[in-house]
């Protein structure tokens, strides 16, 4: 499937990159790697500045609501220069923006989706508990309890992206008690600050600079309003938001493989050994051609997703094969790296260290490859392979 790309596609893609290009040097990158748990706000502000957080956003509430093949074009170089810059920029594109926009009331989208166009709140989305990450249903205990005009929350989440630096959260809970897990859940807006949450690191090795965390919720109050669509109906109205989110994982793994690319290919013109540069091994021009082949396959099967999801047409197989074929092609290329660069693939002055440790992250999330693969089969007649 080819997908012809406008003239203003073209300019919004360059545009990207040569702001990237400026702002997100390797120095930079590195620096931020080694010394930040989430990106500065002055970088936030540059952002900003360029109409990157209004993106998304519908125009009636003060964005450009370009299509998920257009924020693909804006997102893409991001992540090709960091991952992490890439994931905490993107959030509010994932999770803010399209939760509100989806399942919230006009009131609520009054409220919210201007500030996010205007880049004023940053959010997360806070789903993953300690028991399991793939497994929602089986696995979420977060509780959310009616008590007059309040809801109460107690429970636990891990992993989250961003929480620490959140304005506001997106928050899944079980409020239905004798219900079947796939009715049983609510989606809500909680104020980050909002007293008895208590937020805690978790130490990771691939993205440094945009920091997972875990959050406790002791008897945290809300208001009754703060619920998101319909009470009991979260699973279906998840569901429907998150599918998207796989195609930007995906995304996720082109821009590394790209980077890795694109460094291993500048690396073997220049290293000389055994007389000649290293380029002339016919196993070293085999691993760059599988990435290549990898980066044009995961890069054909992401945009047809996002544009079918443009589309209103069904996209979740290909959407689930390009986080598998991303994701994987990403783990390849950062070995592949780190051979050819040798000794230098793991030290720190190189940033291929830092593609392998990264290319971890998107490996589980936000489901497991190996989950993707049995979603794909459940659309061609199987059964759930893990009930």
């Amino acid at each position: 499937m080819i997908i012809e790309l406008t003239k203003e596609q073209k300019m919004l893609q360059k545009e990207m990159q040569r702001f990237c290009k400026k702002e997100l040097t390797p120095e930079y990158v590195a620096w931020m790697d080694e010394n930040v748990n989430f990106p500065p706000q002055e970088l936030w502000d540059k952002f900003n500045e360029i109409g990157y957080f209004r993106a998304s956003i519908p125009e009636e509430y003060g964005g450009d609501g370009l299509s998920w093949v257009d924020l693909m074009l804006i997102q893409e170089p991001v992540f090709k220069a960091s991952m992490s810059v890439g994931m905490a920029m993107g959030v509010n594109h994932a999770f803010g923006g399209p939760f509100i926009k989806h399942l919230g009331t006009e009131e609520q989208k009054r409220e919210f989706l201007p500030k996010f166009a205007e880049g004023k709140l940053k959010t997360c989305m806070a789903l993953t508990e300690p028991g399991g990450g793939t497994d929602i249903l089986g696995a979420l205990s977060t509780y959310a309890v009616e008590k007059d005009d309040r809801w109460v929350i107690n429970g636990e989440k891990v992993f989250i992206t961003g929480a620490h630096v959140a304005d506001y959260m997106v928050v899944i809970c079980k409020t239905e008690e004798n219900e079947s897990p796939s009715k049983s859940l609510s989606i809500f807006i909680v104020p980050a600050k909002s007293d008895g949450i208590t937020i805690s690191k978790i130490p990771k090795i691939s993205c440094h600079h945009c920091d997972s965390v875990g959050i406790t919720f002791k008897d945290v109050e809300i208001p009754k309003k703060n619920i998101l669509g319909a009470r009991g109906k979260g699973w279906y109205q998840l569901i429907d938001v998150l599918n998207p989110e796989r195609i930007a994982v995906a995304l996720m793994g082109i821009g590394l493989m790209q980077a890795i690319y694109d460094e291993c290919l500048a690396y073997v013109k220049q290293r000389h050994a055994f007389g000649g540069p290293i380029s002339r091994f016919q196993i070293l021009q085999k691993y760059l051609a599988d990435m290549a082949i990898n980066i044009e396959n995961a890069r054909n099967l992401t945009y047809k997703a996002a544009w079918l999801c443009d589309h209103g047409r069904p996209y979740h197989v290909e959407t689930n094969m390009a986080k598998v074929v991303a994701a994987e092609g990403a783990m390849n290329a950062a070995v592949y790296g780190a051979e050819i660069f040798g000794g230098y693939g793991i030290c720190m002055e190189y940033p291929i260290q830092r593609y392998v440790r990264d290319t971890f992250q998107i490996q589980f999330s936000p489901i497991s490859n190996e989950m993707a693969r049995n979603v794909i089969m459940q659309f061609q007649g199987l059964p759930k392979s893990w009930s």
